[in-house]
């Protein structure tokens, strides 16, 4: 049998939600934490294998040697159907980078994949429980648009290509709300936390490879 982690736990929510707010707490409980984010970035930087196949897929588009995200952002804008070509190119190399995570954590009790795109990408199906962190549409709004350079239809594009926040809270194993008090979300982490390493559980592990 393949040793595993004893609980691969996922973390998504759509944009605006917290959810690296609630990563970050997990990581505060010294919970090893995963950023598919944090690796798309890096291998955009220093992977030449991928540089080499987006610049086949799209052009040269390095900038001080790094895919050049604003660039591939006004490409995908501009063609929406290459985002399918985007994917079959990243995603297989960030799921490995995940697996040799996993694999480098085989005797912690708890590790934490922080996947946007979890269910977007099937990601769900390598993993024991996924948390959903989530808040009222109005909030996430206010949230959002409060970032730089964000307008209305730069986040309905964003929107239009996650999975929406209902569909997420009724897949979810777990649920972890930002609209309350910082202090309030802590408790749910830390509760939640403490259920999953103690196994006081009335969730099934999943049957994942």
């Amino acid at each position: 049998m393949i040793k595993k982690p004893v609980i691969r736990l996922g973390l998504t929510g759509s944009i605006g939600m917290g959810k690296s707010t609630v990563a970050k707490m997990f990581a505060d409980l010294g919970v090893p934490v995963w950023d598919a984010d944090e690796v798309v970035h890096r291998l955009y930087a220093t992977s030449q294998p991928l540089k080499d196949k987006l610049c086949a897929a799209f052009g040269v588009i390095l900038k001080d040697n790094s895919i050049d995200r604003a660039r591939l952002s006004e490409i995908l804008k501009a063609d929406p159907s290459k985002f399918a070509v985007l994917d079959a190119i990243v995603h297989p190399l960030v799921r490995e980078d995940r697996a040799d995570f996993m694999e480098s954590h085989l005797e912690t009790l708890l590790v934490l994949a922080d996947i946007p795109l979890l269910y977007e990408t099937g990601s769900e199906k390598n993993l024991d429980y996924v948390v959903v962190v989530s808040a009222p549409a109005e909030v996430q709004k206010a949230r959002v648009m409060a970032r730089p350079g964000m307008t209305e239809t730069k986040f309905n594009d964003i929107l239009s290509r996650q999975i929406s926040d209902a569909e997420k809270r009724r897949r979810a194993d777990f649920l972890i709300l930002t609209d309350q008090p910082l202090e309030a979300t802590r408790a749910e982490v830390a509760a939640l936390y403490t259920k999953l390493i103690s196994g006081n559980l009335d969730k099934p592990l999943r049957s994942n490879p």
